[in-house]
């Protein structure tokens, strides 16, 4: 398990659809150790902090491992690291491995595993594919977001250390299904629910996931009134 690549970037403008639309999804590459701080790394921004960026989605990881795949997909390659807009690139850890609350040693800092990524137009305009997002979310190689529990300074080459596994085992594969495919059932997202480390507003996702089903303990668990 191994960080291969650290990537920042600023936001930018660009133009979509005739458009100029402001974006931080150009990672490029750096060398040397980089700082991580409790919202981004050094160097680092999002454009639009409604649904990028903040204490729950600080940095985002990507598996190189999908790097073959999507290039397949796309038709074009090799993608330089940060093609997905990842902060980290990284080798070892896979969606249906990685669980929601895992905490990690990254160099000098701590992170901890939140949420999947779900793809914007942005990603679409980037990888030359507007149409691609409905593959890349359904494909379950969402990567994921972090926050930092502990700052430091990361580099590529370092080792990824496990520390700690969340007890309600969630991963993200599982968490993406119940928030966004339409997959899990009241008990699993009930339990999902119960680890609180959620960012807000997957939270709410899955409020709005349980209040779609006829169940008493849904209606229990969300604080509705019972039919």
């Amino acid at each position: 398990m191994k960080l291969l690549s650290v990537n920042v970037a600023l936001p930018r403008e660009v133009e979509i659809n005739g458009s100029n639309v402001a974006t931080g999804i150009y990672k490029e590459a750096v060398a040397g150790p980089v700082w991580m701080g409790r919202l981004a790394l050094a160097g680092d921004g999002q454009a639009d902090l409604t649904v990028h960026g903040g204490e729950y989605q600080a940095a985002y990881s990507y598996p190189m491992e999908h790097y073959a795949h999507w290039e397949q997909v796309v038709g074009r390659g090799p993608f330089a690291p940060g093609m997905f807009g990842e902060n980290l690139t990284i080798s070892g850890f896979l969606e249906d491995e990685v669980q929601i609350g895992d905490i990690w040693q990254v160099g000098a800092a701590r992170l901890q595993v939140t949420m999947p990524r779900v793809p914007c137009f942005k990603f679409g305009h980037k990888i030359g594919q507007p149409q691609i997002l409905k593959e890349f979310l359904h494909s379950g190689r969402s990567g994921f977001y972090h926050r930092v529990l502990v700052e430091g300074e990361v580099a590529a080459g370092d080792s990824i250390q496990l520390l700690e596994r969340h007890p309600r085992r969630v991963t993200v594969r599982q968490m993406l299904g119940m928030q966004k495919l339409g997959e899990g059932d009241v008990t699993s997202i009930v339990q999902a629910l119960e680890i609180e480390c959620l960012p807000p507003s997957l939270r709410r996702d899955l409020q709005h996931r349980l209040a779609s089903f006829d169940s008493p303990r849904a209606d229990v668990f969300i604080g509705l009134p019972k039919a």
